[in-house]
């Protein structure tokens, strides 16, 4: 077990041991396990895991193709899930669009005041003027009833099928960087050219969060399929880390998403 957890960051330990429980459920019982809604380095997480448990296989789905946090079922490796085994609803937010302005924030932070927990929604995606998210199906009567406002915004929520999935206008750009090494504040000052010392700052503020999560820590060492998320300046995916230079640098390969170009 030991062995296991060394390869992970101290703080995911306990999601570990949650997978663990996951495998041993469709290993020893034959039966079928749907995940709540994971961020992408949990994904990593539980593929890493099920890659060492040849009797169990796990499929991705999140709504829609790029969708960044998805849903994994894991199951005997004989079994194939179907797209509604995944239990994803799309729910549209009707607003008064001329007078009102929404954003990921706002949507976010209402779903989370009814008292749902965030691996219970997915992406929540616009094209620039309608919005849309991604839900676990068993809560979506839940929210149609308890959901009618975003600040002082009235709204309404309607479940919409597939077909009416909008095109999210967020584009990542492909990027590689060179970077001494994988603490936080270094891998952000290099993907957003800012000094080290203002990287510093924007973490121990509070404008920065690891997979969703908030840090102050500006030493965290990041690892495959982490997002951050830095207020005022976009995000980072790190996609891959592809060996070092001969000077012993670290090549990452990236995901970037720059609100400032």
């Amino acid at each position: 077990m030991e062995d296991l957890y060394q390869h992970f960051r101290e703080d995911e330990k306990y999601f570990i041991d949650q997978v663990l429980d996951w495998v041993q459920q469709v290993e020893f019982q034959y039966s079928p396990y749907l995940s709540p809604f994971l961020d992408p380095r949990e994904q990593y997480i539980v593929e890493s895991i099920i890659g060492q448990h040849s009797e169990v296989k796990a499929e991705a789905f999140g709504g829609y193709e790029a969708a960044e946090r998805k849903r994994l079922f894991l199951s005997p490796s004989y079994f194939e899930p179907s797209q509604d085994d995944f239990e994803i609803t799309i729910t549209e937010i009707r607003y008064p669009k001329k007078f009102a302005h929404l954003s990921h924030g706002k949507i976010l932070g209402t779903l989370m005041g009814t008292g749902i927990k965030r691996e219970m929604i997915g992406d929540i995606i616009t094209d620039g003027e309608d919005w849309q998210f991604f839900a676990d199906a068993a809560i979506m009567q839940y929210l149609l009833t308890s959901v009618t406002k975003i600040g002082n915004i009235t709204i309404q929520l309607e479940e919409v099928p597939y077909t009416d999935i909008l095109l999210p206008k967020d584009s990542w750009d492909e990027r590689y960087e060179i970077v001494s090494s994988l603490r936080l504040d270094v891998v952000l000052a290099n993907v957003f050219h800012i000094s080290r010392q203002k990287s510093k700052e924007l973490i121990s503020s509070g404008k920065v969060k690891v997979n969703w999560n908030e840090t102050e820590r500006p030493d965290v060492v990041l690892g495959i399929h982490d997002v951050l998320s830095i207020r005022g300046y976009g995000r980072i995916r790190i996609e891959a880390i592809e060996g070092k230079t001969k000077k012993e640098k670290i090549r990452l390969k990236l995901g970037v998403l720059d609100r400032n170009r």
